[in-house]
């Protein structure tokens, strides 16, 4: 454990561990503990701009609740308690827990015991005392909320003071499968935004990217905000629009097409956002 973080390094095998790594995240502010549900590489979406390296379509692998257990505690106490932050040369102003975040190499809701896992961590967590100065935050693309055991999760992650952070890259159904290569439906995409903003804190997070001048045009842009007045007038409550672009390499087949959007054009759709009354944030 010598090398130094930073939000271009992501590495998930940083700390030695299956399922706990840490990184400095751009939307976190600072030093985010990762827990990766899908060691195997297995999402059931393919965004062009992801990093994992060898992606596969599939589902998070059975949890191993005895080593998650064992890792999560063991890594808190390390940068409670040990030289963690003298290891990976963080500066003073990152030496805090930001967040413990379920994010990692797929989707993890995935998980077939998706509820008991967030248990174990808010668990885990609360009794080191990460929270409620630190937050407890599921990344996800929302995709498998209808199932109960994700939404039995998000009551538990709720109960924690957690917070979803609901993946949006696109508005329309044709942006969806051109940057997540997915099909699904607008109908699809509201109804779970609704599941989740009735069980937990929701905050939308969307990748701004330029591909063969397909996505983020103009008209990509008017969705995305007539989609926002719509779930407002659904009484979809979105807490707060987090927008950034491109960090890292992406390791797949579209990367070399791939442009980061300008913080100029960002801050101005961030305008735009906020003219609607939501609260946006942007990282670069």
């Amino acid at each position: 454990m010598t090398q130094k973080l930073s939000t271009t390094n992501h590495d998930r095998h940083v700390a030695g561990l299956k399922y706990v790594y840490p990184v400095i995240s751009r939307r976190a502010g600072g030093l985010s503990i990762g827990v990766n549900f899908n060691p195997n590489n297995a999402c059931n979406w393919r965004c062009i701009y992801c990093q994992v390296p060898d992606l596969q379509r599939g589902n998070a692998p059975d949890m191993d609740f005895e080593l998650l257990a064992e890792e999560l505690g063991f890594f808190l106490d390390y940068v409670q308690h040990g030289d963690f932050f003298e290891q990976f040369n963080l500066d003073v102003d990152q030496r805090v827990i930001k967040d413990i975040a379920i994010s990692g190499n797929g989707e993890p809701t995935s998980l077939k015991d998706f509820d008991k896992a967030v248990k174990l961590i808010g668990d885990i967590a609360t009794e080191a005392g990460i929270f409620p100065a630190g937050k407890f935050v599921l990344i996800s693309n929302g995709s498998l909320l209808h199932q109960p055991a994700v939404q039995k999760g998000l009551v538990e992650l709720h109960r924690h003071g957690g917070e979803l952070w609901f993946k949006l890259d696109s508005a329309t159904v044709e942006g969806r499968k051109l940057i997540n290569n997915t099909g699904q439906n607008q109908q699809k995409l509201l109804q779970n935004l609704k599941i989740a903003s009735r069980l937990c804190t929701t905050k939308l997070q969307t990748c701004m990217l330029h591909y063969r001048d397909q996505v983020w045009s103009n008209a990509e842009k008017q969705a995305y905000l007539e989609l926002l007045r719509e779930a407002r007038k659904q009484e979809i409550k979105l807490q707060k629009v987090m927008l950034y672009s491109l960090a890292r390499q992406s390791f797949q087949p579209e990367a070399d097409e791939l442009a980061k959007v300008s913080l100029d054009e960002m801050n101005s759709f961030a305008a735009d956002i906020q003219a609607l009354g939501y609260d946006v944030g942007v990282s670069i």
